[in-house]
């Protein structure tokens, strides 16, 4: 997929209310600007970035940032799962 697309539009990159109370919460992020901070995640250089059907999925810092692809709106992110505590 061309992330291109994404970096073009990242002006657009927004989320409700909801979504961000959800992502702080998810990664107890305090009082920081939760659209600020996953627009820093996504342009970073470690971020790894694809699309999988009507999402955007970036990867990075231990963390997964979801994105719907047509309205860029940033739907949830988390903590990436660690997969040993399946063992």
């Amino acid at each position: 997929m061309d992330t291109q697309i994404l970096f073009d539009n990242i002006d657009r990159i927004h989320t409700t209310d909801m979504g961000s109370d959800r992502i702080r919460r998810n990664l107890a992020l305090g009082d920081a600007d939760v659209v600020q901070w996953c627009k820093s995640r996504i342009l970073s250089e470690e971020a790894k970035i694809y699309r999988q059907g009507k999402n955007w999925y970036i990867s990075v810092e231990h963390c997964v940032i979801t994105v719907n692809a047509s309205s860029y709106t940033i739907i949830t992110a988390h903590k990436e799962k660690d997969e040993r505590s399946n063992l």
